[in-house]
């Protein structure tokens, strides 16, 4: 267990979050008595969101579409860089 002042904290933070995220017990004092313990906070595990298939039917649906013949965005940058604008 590592234990700095309050004044030490305050100048060094940045390096007592990475250590506390390393999972290094980091305890503040404040005249030598301890007063905050700094450790990294557990992210609850949740499983992953699966887009339901009547959802991904309704974006295809609305989707614009490409008219027959035109170009995609990269070949109309090109063109328009090639063109000088």
């Amino acid at each position: 267990m590592s234990r700095y002042s309050v004044v030490e904290a305050k100048n060094n933070l940045s390096e007592l979050i990475a250590r506390a995220r390393k999972g290094e017990e980091v305890v503040i004092t404040r005249h030598g008595s301890p007063v905050v313990e700094i450790k990294p906070v557990q992210a609850a595990q949740r499983p992953p969101r699966r887009t339901p298939a009547e959802t991904l039917a309704w974006l295809d649906s609305v989707r614009i579409k490409l008219a027959p013949g035109a170009a995609d965005s990269a070949t109309l940058v090109r063109q328009m860089r090639d063109e000088g604008y």
